[in-house]
């Protein structure tokens, strides 16, 4: 009987190495090519990884959790034949061995299909303690941290949906403050980079995918760029009041519609006006330039189950206000699924991130790489504001932001940031 070896691929990112998070194979499985047959964890998303073989999985040659780097065996299948040219978004390995640098069947589109053998473990809709869920909805479930218990179903079978395990964790967000833990026993708890612990005083956390090149990002833009810091307080009442009458229009009846929504469109409206904070740096051969882009594509900072993460909405300048709406709404969801691309991640101008959903006021955050600037949205309290001379109730936000002061100086950050502030204290102007 044949016997294939399957090397771990580069998934098309020039990624060097990749964690295995979760395997979907069992040794006796029967697989077709495409079939996914484990989920990885590159430095910028979590991927579905499909076969190029088809036949018996004989061996599973490294664990969930293990980091290994790209040509290395992870998968032995018996009676293997040649990888199928043809298949879905696929692309041959360059050799028998499975060895290729290319991803076959790379994503997790609606051409690829499990084929294999279904076991009790697989079963289309599963059963978590009495709960009904399908495995997508019980591994959101997971990544979130609720407990499917918990959540009420709205499926017409009585299954929990992906809805409610969102749901659920919003709601949850509101009270995680309530209770106070109790001080834990031992006298410190630090985060050494040290493979292990010398005794079991603290607790040793691997430094690896999203978190470590998160980490190379932030430390490689901070010494790079001369991070330049503002902020200014707005009255958004009207913003408030904008988004209360957007929700009630028919067209913006499906969709999530959010301050952040207004906030987004204001800044692609601002770039329009200071083109320089929509820039890069580059070192060339002859020396150094500024690149303007013509284009914004919205960087929106996500914390996600397994660290942040900055996808970006390709061209949103291009967008009317109800389309950018879905995109941030689809960005979102996608992010917290961990189903987002590297190709997400990469070519943002510009980028956003929403401090205020954690109940801060502002910030001096760092910028992504290969960008000029972000900003920093924070939270939308009710506050005293002043207005020819008497004292009102409003609603008050902080808009903040950094940028690298190597492109931009202060009067073009300054005059930024006011026409965003311009448009939240009156989104009519959005109109213009």
């Amino acid at each position: 009987m044949r016997m294939q070896t399957y090397n771990l691929p580069d998934v098309g990112e020039g990624l060097t190495e990749a964690e295995i998070v979760q395997w979907h194979v069992a040794p006796g499985d029967t697989i077709a090519v495409n079939d996914v047959v484990a989920e990885i964890e590159t430095a910028k998303s979590l991927v579905e990884l499909p076969s190029p073989y088809a036949g018996e999985v004989s061996e599973l040659l490294v664990g969930e959790g293990d980091t290994v780097e790209v040509g290395t065996p992870i998968l032995h299948v018996a009676g293997a034949g040649e990888p199928e040219e043809k298949a879905p978004d696929a692309a041959a390995p360059a050799d028998d061995s499975g060895s290729g640098s290319v991803l076959v069947g790379y994503g997790s589109g609606a051409d690829v299909q499990t084929r294999r053998r279904k076991t009790k473990r697989e079963s289309p809709v599963a059963s978590a303690v009495g709960v009904v869920a399908k495995p997508p909805v019980r591994k959101l479930a997971r990544d979130l941290g609720v407990d499917l218990n918990d959540v009420n179903p709205s499926g017409p079978s009585g299954e929990v949906t992906r809805d409610d395990v969102v749901g659920h964790a919003d709601q949850a967000k509101v009270f995680r403050n309530i209770e106070t833990p109790e001080w834990p026993a031992e006298r410190e708890r630090s985060i050494p980079i040290a493979a292990k612990p010398a005794d079991d005083r603290y607790e040793a956390i691997p430094v690896k995918g999203v978190r470590k090149a998160t980490a190379s990002g932030v430390v490689k833009s901070a010494y790079t760029a001369p991070h330049v810091s503002v902020w200014t307080d707005v009255d958004a009442s009207r913003t408030m009041d904008f988004v209360k009458r957007l929700k009630a229009q028919p067209q913006f009846a499906d969709v999530r519609v959010s301050p952040l929504l207004v906030f987004a469109k204001a800044l692609i409206w601002a770039v329009q006006r200071t083109p320089e904070v929509n820039s890069a740096w580059v070192d060339t051969e002859s020396g150094a330039e500024i690149q303007v882009r013509g284009y914004v594509n919205l960087g929106i900072a996500a914390a996600t189950p397994r660290g942040l993460i900055v996808p970006n909405i390709k061209n949103a300048h291009e967008l009317s206000l109800r389309e950018l709406a879905v995109a941030l709404q689809n960005l979102t969801l996608t992010a917290r699924e961990g189903k987002t691309t590297p190709a997400d991640q990469q070519a943002g101008t510009i980028t956003i991130t929403n401090i205020g959903v954690f109940g801060m006021d502002a910030g001096t955050p760092i910028i992504n790489q290969g960008e000029a600037g972000i900003v920093a949205m924070g939270a939308i309290r009710q506050k005293p504001w002043v207005v020819d001379g008497e004292v009102r109730p409003a609603w008050v936000t902080t808009v903040s932001g950094s940028f690298d002061h190597r492109i931009v100086d202060g009067d073009k950050i300054s005059r930024f940031l006011a026409d965003i502030a311009a448009v939240l204290e009156e989104p009519a102007l959005l109109l213009d």
